[in-house]
C-alpha cells in the first residue's frame, strides 16, 4: 500500500490521524473524529491554529472559553455547506455530539496573529463551479486566503461520478512566488454511495531520463486520506459514485499559487 494513503479506521473516536511527524513534513495536521451522540472530544491547540469542520452532524461547542452553542446541520457531506470554527493557537476547544458527528480537525502552525475564535457559518461560505464537461466540480471555500488565519487554507469539493477533479494536473511544491507557492496538502475522501471508490494519482515531473521521483496511483475508498507532499495530484470519480473531499493546505506563506502540468494545459483552452 502506498505510504501516501491513510486508510479509514472503523468504529468511533479518532479514526484518521495525520501529523507533521508521521507524514514526514512540516505544516499540515489532520484528524477525523467519529462521535456518537453524547460523546465528547477536546483539544488544546498549543502552538498550532485549528479549523474544526462539521463534516456531518451536530454538536455543542466551546472554544477559547466561549460557548458557541449547537453547531452543525447537514447529515451528509453531499448535502449543503458545512459549519466550521476557527480556533487560534494557545487556545482550546471542546465538542459534545448531540447527534452522530464526523468532525474534521485541520491544523497548521500559528504565527502569533492574535486572531479571535470565530464560527464560520454556512451562509458565509463562497461557492464556485470549476471546469466544464466531465471536468466540472463544485467548490466550497471554508477558509480561503481572503479570510483571516495564520497558515491554514481549507476547502471542500464535490466531484460528480464520472468526472475528474484537481485537473488538469497542478502542483504547488516550490516556494517560488509569485509563480508558485509551497503547500503541503491532505485530501479527506468520501464516496456516495459509500461502497464505491475513486482514484488519485500523486506524481512529479520526469527527469531527462523519463524517471519520476514520486509516482503513486491510489484507489481511495470512503473515509481515506491521501497525503500530497509534492507533485501533481489529480482525482477521478468513477461512474455512479460521487466524490467529496476536504482539502487542508499550509506552507511557509499563506497563498495558493499553482503550476499546471504543461503537457495538459491545452485542456484549459476554450
Amino acid at each position: 500500500m502506498s505510504k501516501l494513503l491513510v486508510k479509514a479506521q472503523q468504529g468511533e473516536g479518532r479514526v484518521a490521524h495525520v501529523t507533521p511527524q508521521n507524514a514526514g513534513w512540516t505544516y499540515v495536521g489532520f484528524d477525523l473524529h467519529r462521535l456518537a451522540a453524547g460523546q465528547t472530544v477536546s483539544m488544546d491547540t498549543g502552538s498550532r491554529e485549528a479549523c474544526l469542520v462539521f463534516v456531518t452532524g451536530k454538536g455543542k461547542t466551546t472554544a477559547g472559553g466561549e460557548d458557541l452553542g449547537e453547531l452543525g446541520e447537514r447529515m451528509s457531506p453531499f448535502e449543503g455547506k458545512p459549519w466550521s470554527v476557527y480556533v487560534p493557537q494557545n487556545s482550546s476547544w471542546l465538542v459534545t455530539a448531540t447527534t452522530d458527528v464526523e468532525l474534521a480537525v485541520c491544523t497548521a502552525p500559528g504565527l502569533g496573529g492574535g486572531l479571535p475564535v470565530r464560527v464560520i457559518r454556512p451562509d458565509a461560505l463562497g461557492q464556485e463551479t470549476r471546469g466544464r464537461g466531465t471536468n466540472t466540480r463544485y467548490v466550497t471555500n471554508i477558509l480561503p486566503e481572503g479570510e483571516p488565519a495564520d497558515s491554514l487554507l481549507v476547502v471542500e469539493v464535490i466531484t460528480p461520478g464520472g468526472h475528474t477533479s484537481s485537473y488538469p494536473p497542478h502542483k504547488h511544491d516550490r516556494d517560488n512566488l509569485p509563480a508558485e507557492s509551497y503547500l503541503e496538502e491532505t485530501y479527506y475522501h468520501r464516496i456516495n454511495p459509500p461502497q464505491g471508490f475513486a482514484f488519485q494519482r500523486v506524481y512529479t515531473d520526469a527527469d531527462a531520463n523519463g524517471v519520476r521521483d514520486l509516482d503513486e496511483v491510489m484507489a481511495v475508498e470512503d473515509g481515506d486520506v491521501v497525503l500530497v507532499p509534492k507533485g501533481y495530484h489529480p482525482c477521478a470519480a468513477c461512474h455512479g459514485y460521487d466524490l467529496y473531499y476536504l482539502n487542508v493546505m499550509a506552507g511557509p506563506k499563506r497563498t495558493w499559487k499553482f503550476h499546471n502540468a504543461p503537457e495538459h494545459e491545452w485542456l484549459m483552452k476554450p
